[in-house]
């Protein structure tokens, strides 16, 4: 399974006039991070960047002159996330900016089936709150200390650890499971199924010896024999 962990930075809060200037995001492969990312400044155009959107991201307008618009960078976008998942915090703030710049090169919207919120998921998991992205690296111990200002790559780093934390932390992400017969069962290898890692289980080549000894197992059936036809066990032993 591919999520791309994402978030962008805007020049305001308004999806109708502002615009998207920053898109950082990373690949997950069966929650794993794979190495692959997404890092882009944009251009606005003639929309400047509000003061208190900078004193959130320290982007000027004069660091965006040289970067390229939204429309020479939207197929790079979309090739980068593919079929996966798009997973934000807050992410209906940010699919709105996206959706938007979409709209206005004539491009379809990313659906909303599409789309994972963590907000959501952390006020499903943590109801009393807080669920800021620094709240949840506090709660689930991720060190942040680095994180003066928002910028879109390193939010999107930490999102991803807090994700991962929230599905249930590294062992959920192990995928391990049966796989039918085939060489890499035989051999207890790791093998793809349904896009998904999972582990072979070998069979043991000698089977365990039994832990009951043999005065016990006398003992039991002495036992259910006093129980009588109609008991849990003997149905039990019907089935044999």
């Amino acid at each position: 399974m591919r999520e791309i962990i994402f978030d962008t930075e805007t020049t305001g809060l308004d999806n109708r006039a502002d615009r998207i200037i920053e898109i950082g995001g990373i690949e997950l492969f069966n929650h794993f991070p794979t190495g692959n990312t997404i890092h882009i400044f944009i251009n606005p155009g003639d929309q400047k960047v509000h003061p208190d959107a900078l004193a959130v991201h320290g982007i000027t307008d004069e660091f965006l002159k040289d970067k390229q618009p939204f429309a020479e960078v939207a197929e790079q976008i979309l090739t980068f996330f593919g079929d996966a998942k798009w997973i934000a915090h807050n992410a209906t703030f940010d699919m709105g900016f996206i959706n938007a710049e979409f709209a206005r090169i004539g491009l379809p919207p990313i659906l909303p089936e599409r789309v994972l919120d963590t907000l959501s998921m952390a006020r499903r998991k943590h109801p009393m709150g807080p669920n800021s992205l620094d709240a949840l690296c506090r709660r689930y111990g991720i060190d942040n200390s680095h994180r003066t200002k928002h910028g879109a790559l390193l939010d999107s780093e930490l999102l991803a650890e807090v994700y991962i934390e929230m599905i249930g932390g590294r062992q959920a992400a192990l995928g391990l499971g049966m796989v039918g017969k085939s060489n890499q069962a035989a051999r207890g290898e790791m093998a793809m199924e349904d896009d998904v890692m999972i582990a072979a289980v070998l069979e043991r080549p000698r089977p365990l010896a039994p832990r009951l000894s043999q005065i016990e197992e006398q003992a039991h059936e002495a036992l259910v024999a006093k129980l009588g036809e109609k008991s849990i066990w003997a149905k039990y032993a019907n089935l044999d």
